[in-house]
């Protein structure tokens, strides 16, 4: 998401150091322009970005500037919140209503599965939502709602598609809201494949008769244009309160983010980045815009792990840290706390100054930090319940034995021996510092994160760029090697 556009300001904005002159500002706006249109933002959205930008880096105080580039940077990420924002993501609920959202999309663009999100996110705020089933066109739509919510443990309203039609389906739902006590009715309307007269008119006849409180949009952002072009079509007809973009974890460009606000006027205001059910953010433009511009999320990066780690774990952990009893089966369930809040990649991307660690990974290709955290795991998991508690006991046959139950070489469980000690020390100093103190330690370790699984990785790559001519040869080496050190230990026992 959005690396094409990340890379493109990044190189601009970096390259203007020392005296800013217009012709050198206006050659950078041209380059950026040109990154926005081929992340797919709108041609008109991008010449207006980059003239808004423009106008105001050639300005006296910017150029007269001791440090220009920054003044640069500050334009850049105010625009660009200007660009996607302000959005307002409260959903109003008042005592003694209940409030309509009416979901409305085309399919495919993840419309039904986000109305499970959206409800389990609600519930979590303390809301008790019911999911109203009115999609009647396509197949198995009423089932796939009834298994969400299910899983996210929230009623469903659902009536035999032969016997009814949407709109009597949706008062119906508002009717058995009042019954179940549920404050927040989530309509989840027909879509088609593509916009056409007949959708419309459906949606058009449950708004009159329903009036909801909100009616929201669900595009699927790797269409790109095709998103925004849709947006329009459907707040022409409904005056859309909210877009919902869905699948911005997949292989998007970004243009829809950037583009929908300014052509439709009508604001994003949840985001979907993955399948699970909890993956639903609010959108907030001005953490998008750092990590538009390279500098991480930490706010989201920080909400996420207040909502997804255990705590009371973390905090018997911390314990175990200050007291100096922490061992790889505390290790490991760190890791799992970890594991919940995403990809390791995405979190790498929220922390300010790793993104360009992240892209660099992503480069080289053969270097999976979430490939390493399972082989970690495996390493672990293949110990005995002592080993793991006492991690100096392991020697050179209980390595053996350990990476050949998980498939790895020892030594990789030796440089997990390794690794383990150094970042155990670490993070017993770590434990008893302030917040402060210990994002200025992180940044000190961040030249070791750039090699995640530690020195195996890099013997790994030497093993394998060799021939099976290039092994064998290695291996008789390593033979020799040991024959000459066993007859020099003879030697000096006959001395």
């Amino acid at each position: 998401m959005f690396d094409s556009i990340t890379n493109a300001l990044t190189g601009v904005l970096g390259s203007f150091r020392g005296r800013l002159t217009e012709g050198n500002i206006r050659d950078g706006m041209a380059k950026v322009r040109q990154a926005l249109l081929e992340a797919d933002v709108a041609y008109d959205v991008a010449k207006s970005f980059c003239d808004r930008v423009t106008e105001q880096a050639i300005g006296e105080k910017v150029l007269q500037s001791l440090k220009p580039e920054q003044q640069i940077v500050g334009i850049v990420y105010q625009e660009l919140i200007n660009l996607m924002g302000p959005v307002d993501h409260s959903i109003e609920v008042r005592r003694g209503e209940t409030t309509v959202l009416m979901m409305c999309g085309l399919q495919g663009s993840g419309k039904t599965t986000t109305c499970g999100k959206l409800a389990r996110l609600l519930k979590s705020e303390g809301a008790k939502p019911l999911l109203v089933a009115a999609d009647l066109q396509r197949p198995a739509a009423i089932e796939q709602l009834k298994v969400i919510g299910e899983q996210i443990g929230v009623p469903v309203y659902a009536e035999d598609p032969a016997r009814s039609n949407p709109v009597q389906v949706c008062t119906n739902g508002r009717k058995e809201a009042g019954k179940l006590g549920c404050n927040i009715v989530i309509l989840d309307t027909a879509g088609r494949l593509h916009v056409d007269d007949a959708l419309m008119q459906e949606l058009q006849q449950i708004d009159n008769k329903l009036m909801p409180h909100q009616c929201l949009l669900v595009c699927d952002a790797m269409t790109g244009q095709d998103a925004v072009r849709s947006a329009k079509a459907f707040n022409d007809a409904l005056e859309l309160d909210g877009v919902i973009l869905t699948k911005l974890d997949g292989d998007t460009r970004g243009g829809a983010a950037l583009s929908v606000k300014a052509v439709t006027g009508v604001p994003i205001k949840f985001v979907g980045l993955g399948e699970q059910l909890d993956r639903l953010e609010a959108f907030h433009p001005d953490r998008m815009a750092q990590r538009i511009l390279g500098q991480g999320d930490v706010a989201t990066l920080l909400e996420t792990a207040q909502r997804v780690l255990d705590q009371e774990e973390m905090a018997r952990q911390q314990e175990a840290m200050l007291a100096g009893k922490f061992t790889l089966d505390d290790f490991l369930r760190s890791m799992e706390q970890i594991t919940k809040m995403g990809p390791m990649k995405s979190l790498m991307k929220m922390i300010p100054g790793m993104g360009a660690i992240s892209e660099a990974l992503d480069k080289a290709g053969d270097v999976d930090p979430d490939k390493d955290v399972r082989k970690i795991r495996a390493m672990i998991q293949s110990m005995t319940l002592d080993e793991r508690q006492n991690p100096d006991k392991i020697d050179r046959s209980r390595r053996t034995r350990i990476a050949r139950g998980c498939g790895v070489d020892p030594s990789d469980v030796h440089d997990l021996q390794k690794q383990f000690k150094q970042m155990g020390g670490m993070m017993q100093k770590m434990a008893g510092l302030s917040v402060t103190d210990k994002m200025r330690a992180v940044q000190q370790l961040q030249s070791e994160m750039m090699n995640p699984a530690g020195p195996g990785i890099q013997r790994e790559k030497q093993r394998s760029k060799r021939g099976p001519e290039d092994r064998d040869k290695f291996r008789d080496k390593k033979r020799q090697a040991r024959k000459q050190a066993k007859d020099q230990r003879k030697k000096n026992r006959r001395r």
